[in-house]
This record gives structure tokens, C-alpha cells and sequence, in this order.
């Protein structure tokens, strides 16, 4: 069986969000679907170990928050590689709304909502399936495209198909890796995210050729946001 074929499926990036009591969490999902038109309802899907997993089942409702293709990458590591375990607030700094089931609706970011009210669910071993009846839904912005899975993988996180622009600095990277060996590579330890000083950090205005070391104090990492100090350098 080649499992490569799984890679063929088509997939969103989505905020997933629930609340218990007066507790409010979200995560990224990648998984949801319409599944009926009349009612309409839709699925997700959460793993068990998410503390939204854990929303869902109390509260019995959720909403989705549909992400645009040019959300930031910090933004998709808050709610993507920080767990609401460890997390006193995942909604600081964010535009959210409570909707008509009390579950919070991400708004930054967002190009529709939809929330709905739990009517089934389906035990498949690491995850759950959710089933809700949607009760309300908008769209925020009608001219901006949502992010798919292969956008987040290819574009995002600087994995360039050949016909892509970025792909003779791939080829350049390669003609440079002798140098590479010289400067130490330091990997996040929250999300996995791999400094290469070779290639620096532009978006944040770190320039190719800056060490780990020379990094400003108050640099994060440019997916989830974490601290330099949780970074570790690479054997």
C-alpha cells in the first residue's frame, strides 16, 4: 500500500472552538466537512488529547472558523502548537465573538464562521468525529481565498515545488551547505520549527547569515511564537 496516496486528499486549515462553563479554547483543525444540506451539518474532527476535545463533549456545540490564505504563521501557531493545557488564554490579542451557542467565533483572520450544536459523534480510536447542526454561519471577507493543507505544507512552510519562485534558492541552499556546517541550526522545541542562520528569518527582518546567538533577545519563533530560550541547538 503506498500511503503517499493519502497526500492526494484535499484539506482546509480551519480554528476549531468550544467553551466549558465559562472556559474558552480553539485549536487548528484541518478536517471539516459538510456532510448533509437538509439539516445542514457539518463534522470535525479532534484528537482526544486536545483540551477542545474536551469542550465539545461538555458543551456539546462548537464553531469553525474558516482561516484566509495569508494568516500569518504566528497566528496559526497560537491555536496550532500551544495546547490550552498550558495555556491561560489562547484568545488574547485576538478578535473573537461569543455566538448564539456561547462558543467563541475567531474572527481575525477568518473568512467565514459557521457554529453548530452537537447532535452525534463517532468514536475512530486517536479522534473523534463530531457531528453538529449548524445554527448560525457568515462570511467576513468574500474576496480572500481560503488556505488549504497544501498551501500551509508547500508555501508556508518554505516547501517549494519546482515550479515554484523560491526554487533556485532551494538549489542555492545545496551549493552552500559546506558553509551551513559553520554556523549552528537551533530547532524550537515547541513546534519543531528549525532555525537555519543560513536563510535567517526575513519576514521578521533577521538577515541570511545571522547565528542563533546574534538573534535580538525579544526574536520568537516566526511559526508558534515561542521564546529563544526554548530553542535547542541541533547535534
Amino acid at each position: 500500500m503506498n500511503n503517499k496516496a493519502l497526500y492526494k486528499i484535499s484539506y482546509g486549515l480551519y480554528v476549531v472552538t468550544s467553551k466549558k462553563g465559562k472556559k474558552l479554547n480553539g485549536q487548528i483543525a484541518n478536517t471539516a466537512i459538510q456532510v448533509t444540506s437538509d439539516p445542514v451539518q457539518v463534522a470535525v474532527v479532534i484528537n482526544k488529547n486536545n483540551l477542545t476535545h474536551e469542550f465539545i463533549k461538555n458543551s456539546k456545540v462548537f464553531a469553525v472558523s474558516v482561516l484566509s490564505k495569508i494568516t500569518p504563521m504566528t497566528f496559526i501557531g497560537q491555536f496550532g502548537f500551544k495546547s490550552g493545557k498550558d495555556t491561560a488564554n489562547k484568545f488574547e490579542n485576538v478578535e473573537y465573538k461569543i455566538g448564539k451557542t456561547g462558543a467563541p467565533i475567531v474572527l481575525d483572520n477568518s473568512i467565514a464562521y459557521l457554529e453548530a450544536e452537537l447532535v452525534n459523534s463517532l468514536d475512530v480510536g486517536t479522534h473523534t468525529i463530531f457531528v453538529g447542526k449548524v445554527v448560525d454561519a457568515e462570511v467576513i471577507d468574500d474576496n480572500e481565498e481560503p488556505m488549504t493543507y497544501a498551501y500551509y505544507h508547500e508555501v508556508k512552510k518554505g516547501k517549494s515545488p519546482k515550479n515554484a519562485p523560491t526554487y533556485m534558492e532551494e538549489k542555492k541552499e545545496k551549493e552552500t551547505k559546506k558553509e551551513d556546517k559553520k554556523m549552528d541550526k537551533y530547532r524550537c522545541s515547541v513546534c519543531g520549527y528549525l532555525y537555519n542562520p543560513a536563510k535567517g528569518d526575513p519576514d521578521s527582518g533577521i538577515d541570511p547569515g545571522t547565528p542563533f546567538e546574534d538573534l535580538p533577545d525579544d526574536w520568537t519563533c516566526p511559526v508558534c511564537g515561542a521564546s529563544k530560550d526554548q530553542f535547542v541547538k541541533e547535534a
